[in-house]
Parts: structure tokens; sequence; C-alpha cells
């Protein structure tokens, strides 16, 4: 940086942001005695060890040996073409590498890509990649990152290095680490937006990287921004969600606009993030995400997998508790403000990741592109990069709804746009019913999967478009186990693969769940079939459809259609005939 160099007041105000996170970690009270990064994860297992409790055996593994640390074993794989066995299965996904035999005998990579924005030469790269060392095509996840897949051992180690050579990391992109930081995916063209994620994204990216400590996790961690848009991003269902807000004069602090910071989503385990009563502005958001963290890492149950997340902590110690702990941890006093202090948030467009949509740029577009259940081929992917590069401003954004967003494209290239996506073989309208249909992995690509979501997922839109037609938006979404990656229970409708006894044979089918949301819909989806063998699932579903277009109130939406009618009576309309 040069003498005649300035920093704008948002630059200082991000940087003043990061070096209250680094003040955090060396001056909170759980780091008086650490001696390394590593040491507050030490600490932690030996209290669990002195109470006669016993690690997990990943916890173990940590212990034995920081997973980062083993790239020498990776190369040594490479050269042999040798898959992991066991609890090495687990260290590998440290470097965002997932072996996911016996649904495949090959790895799955995972990157992390701080608010989902890749450039679209990076894009076209990533192709290649996939080409040489996957399966030719990539898939776009529910937390608005991208999968390769189809990958052999032998490859690990070009791919890493390719993938690194975009400027792109895998670095903890699986297993105990903070995943990819989500945040809005229109951030900074939406012209209802309170505020552009993408910093604040971007600088936690950065911080997690550059902070050892912040790997080896009790389990997994979500982070999202939500820019206060009319595109929501889930952030509700994050262990930390950042959601924006104004604040009026007189009501409890200055003026202007805040995060509200929530804690503990995890949808899966019957749960959305709780307030935590605290009021952040946008240059404390960092700091905020590293003192909880912290405050994780050091209680975090680490003696049992299935409630070693956020939530569990927060239901033993209570918000108060935890909020006590994480002041301790930063180096500043949050404001507390009640949230019917802050104004009401805009409303959301609920399928607003597709189509065409203005900008507040006068005269530009953001064309949202629908994707087959998230799934793009090589060549699409080039396809993209280059009318991003032609049209816009050479930038994709991802959604946690599988989709990808081209933004600046003027008024007078859209027409051409949309031509060159369509030669593609892709397109920017969607019927309600495919607008928002999301698909997890599947039993194709994972060992936990019940059932072929994807493919499954396809055929159900195409029946049900056929037979249905609807006039709001429907969010459908599969999940093949309960893990539930591609969050069942707030879909409109959701299915949750299982297996299902038919004579001898064990055949693939669902669990349904109706009247799910987030955010200003948010609920959690009731249960109004188990078991149901596939080919059940879409004539059930067009007779539960068909009486809510006979039904409903007006032009009221399925959820609200669902949440004014008693489980009992959903169960039956799910059962009947269809209302013709």
């Amino acid at each position: 940086m040069t003498a005649e160099t300035t920093l704008s007041d948002e630059q200082k105000q991000y940087l003043e942001g990061f070096l209250a996170a680094v003040a955090a970690r060396n001056g909170g009270p759980m780091s008086g005695a650490n001696t390394t990064p590593d040491a507050i994860h030490r600490v932690a297992q030996d209290r669990f060890v002195a109470a006669g409790k016993k690690l997990t055996p990943e916890e173990e593994t940590k212990r034995k040996a920081h997973p980062l640390d083993r790239w020498d074993e990776i190369v040594a794989e490479a050269a042999a073409n040798r898959a992991p066995k066991g609890v090495d299965v687990f260290w590998h996904k440290f470097f965002g590498l997932f072996y996911v035999a016996p649904a495949q005998d090959s790895f799955m990579c995972r990157l992390r890509l701080p608010n989902g924005i890749v450039t679209a030469a990076q894009f076209d790269g990533l192709a290649g990649l996939a080409e040489a060392f996957g399966g030719g095509f990539i898939d776009v996840t529910t937390r608005a990152n991208l999968q390769i897949r189809e990958i052999q051992p032998s490859a690990l180690v070009e791919l890493l290095m390719g993938i690194q050579d975009l400027g792109l990391t895998t670095r903890g992109a699986g297993a105990d680490n903070i995943r990819n930081i989500t945040g809005s995916p229109t951030a900074g063209v939406d012209p209802t937006e309170l505020i552009d994620t993408r910093p604040l994204a971007r600088a936690l990216h950065y911080t997690i990287l550059n902070h050892r400590e912040l790997y080896g996790l009790p389990r997994k961690f979500n982070i999202a921004f939500d820019g206060g848009g009319q595109i929501s991003v889930l952030e509700d269902t994050n262990d930390i969600g950042f959601a924006a807000v104004r604040v009026a004069a007189g009501a409890g602090g200055p003026p202007g606009v805040y995060f509200r910071m929530y804690l503990g989503g995890i949808t899966g385990h019957g749960g959305f993030a709780r307030d935590a009563n605290v009021l952040l502005k946008p240059e404390e958001c960092v700091a905020a995400a590293v003192a909880v963290v912290r405050v994780f890492i050091a209680y975090g149950d680490r003696t049992d997998r299935k409630r070693a997340r956020l939530k569990y902590l927060l239901d033993d110690w209570g918000m108060d508790r935890f909020m006590a702990e994480t002041e301790k941890e930063m180096s500043f006093k949050a404001l507390r403000v009640p949230p019917e202090q802050c104004l009401p948030r805009g409303p959301l467009l609920k399928h607003g990741h597709i189509g065409v949509h203005k900008q507040k740029q006068r005269g530009m577009n953001y064309v949202g592109v629908v994707l087959p259940v998230g799934r793009l081929s090589a060549s699409q992917m080039r396809g993209l990069a280059a009318i991003a590069t032609q049209f816009g401003s050479g930038t994709i954004r991802l959604t946690v709804w599988q989709n990808v967003i081209l933004s600046d494209i003027s008024d007078a290239k859209l027409p051409g746009a949309r031509k060159a996506i369509e030669e593609i073989d892709l397109g920017v309208e969607a019927s309600p019913i495919r607008g928002a249909l999301v698909a997890c992995t599947g039993n194709t690509g994972c060992k936990f999967a019940a059932t072929d979501t994807k493919a499954q997922a396809l055929y159900l839109a195409q029946y049900l478009e056929t037979r249905v037609k609807l006039d709001r938006p429907l969010n459908i979404h599969l999940t093949g186990c309960p893990n539930s990656c591609a969050q069942h229970y707030v879909g409109d409708i959701g299915l949750l693969g299982v297996k299902v006894a038919q004579g001898d044979d064990m055949i693939e089918g669902y669990t349904v769940v109706v009247g799910g949301g987030a955010g200003g819909e948010r609920n959690l989806a009731r249960e109004v079939a188990r078991d149901v063998p596939f080919a059940d699932v879409a004539d059930r579903l067009e007779a539960l459809l068909r009486t809510y277009l006979a039904r409903r109130h007006g032009s009221e939406s399925f959820q609200e259609f669902a949440k004014r009618h008693s489980i009992e009576e959903l169960r039956t309309m799910f059962a009947a005939e269809p209302v013709l």
C-alpha cells in the first residue's frame, strides 16, 4: 500500500471488525493458557476425559494428529491410487474430499465459496477439472456451493492443486469445520436489500482460513448472512444466522442498519435458529461469529456426535448463559434491542432466484437460470461462463435453491443472453412446481441416502406439472436420509427417503411432510405419511394438491392452506382419490 492510498469508510469498518476478531481470539478468557492455536480443542477434550467420558472416534483421530497436517498421506494415496479405510475417511473431509463408497468407489470434492460467488474464469476452469479428474459434471448444493464427483484416488493431488491454481480452496469444506459462508445471492444488486453481504462473507471466509483454531470443532457449523432483500438465504436454518434489520430513531439504539444474530438452527433436528436478542453493527459480525464458535469449541459435546451441534449446547445452557460466555470472548458490548423495535422486513419473492429481475443499477438485470436439480455438465458450465462474460459482469452466483444467477445484464443485452442460455439446454423460466425443486445427491452418490432423490425429483415434477395447474410457487424438497441436506422440513412438501418393506424386498420410498417454510414463512413441516413406496408418492401428492386447489380460500398459498388444517385432515387429503 502506498503512502497516497486511503481506505474507504466501509473498508475501515471491516478492517476494524477483523482486528476485533483477532483481539477476541488473543485476549478472551479461554485463550490465556494457550500456547498453540489448537490448544483450545485439547483443553475441551481433556475436560470430557477428566470427567470419565469417552471421546468419539473422530475426536480421537483429531487428538492424534491434526487432519490439516496429513497432506503427505494424501500424496501417498494418490501415488498408489489407494482409497482410505475406516476413520481415515473422516480426516480427508478436512481437505474437502469425501470418499463415498459403497454408493460409488470414488471421491466427491467440495469447495468453499464465500457468498456462493465465483468468477466466470473460475467456473470455466472448474469445468475443465471436472472433465479431467471427475465425472464431467458438477453439482450446485443447498449451501450455494459446488461439488465435483466420480474422482479416483490417483487424481486427488492434481485436482486439489488445480482448484488452488484457480484461486479457490477446499480447506475445511467438510467434517468438523465451518462450512462455506453463505450470503444473499443477489447481494449488491437487489433493489430492496438493506446491505450488501459480500464483504462480510468474504471477511469471515478469510478469517476462518487464517485461524487454525477454527478447525476441528465438535461437529460441522453453518453460518449465513441475509442482507434483507427479496431472496432468502435460509439464514434461520444455520448455526449462526445474521439477518439485516433497520432500526428507526428512538428504538433503543442509533438508527441505521444492523444485524440480528440467530443461533442454533438445524431443521433436520427440528429447530430453527433462536434470536440471541442482540443487534450487531456490520463491522462487529465477524468478531461475534468467532466468539460464538470459540464458545462452541470449548463446550460443545465431544462424546456424542448426535448431540454435538450448537442447538444442543443452547438446549442445555439456555440463551442467557451462552451469550454471557460469548460476550467474554468479544472486545465490545453488543446492543440489546428486542425484535419489535426493528422495522419489519420487506416481502420475500419466493421464486425470485429464477427468471429476469431488475437490479438496483439502472438499466441492469439479474437472470436466475433453472438447473435440473442442481446438476450441470462441463459444457454447460463453459457456456454459462461465456454468457456471464459476454452479456454480464463475468460473475456467477450460486443459490441455496441449487440454481445460478447471472448479474449485471443490460436491457439491450437481455434478449441475447436468454437465447444463449436456451442454446445450452437451460432456461430462465420454471413452473411453480419446478421453481424450487431441491434434491440432495441421493443414493447414486451418497452412502447415507436411501433413495435416488435427483431422478425421482425430476419424475415428480414432470408428473405433477402435467396434472396440476398451480398459480402459486411451491417448494418441494427431497432428501435421502435424516441428515436432511435438502432441508425437507422447510419445504411446502418435504420428502425424506426411506426403505420400505414390500414382501421379501426393500424398495425405495418416502416419509412425507407438508407445510414447511423459512424466513417470513417459518414453520416446520408436519408428517402426513411415512414409508410410502415411491411408486405411490406422485398420485398421493396429486390428490393433496388438487384438494388444495379445490378448497383453498381465495389465492392462499399451499403453506397457508396446510397451516389452517389439522394433521388428521391433511392425512385424509393425502390418502384420498384426486379431486377432479
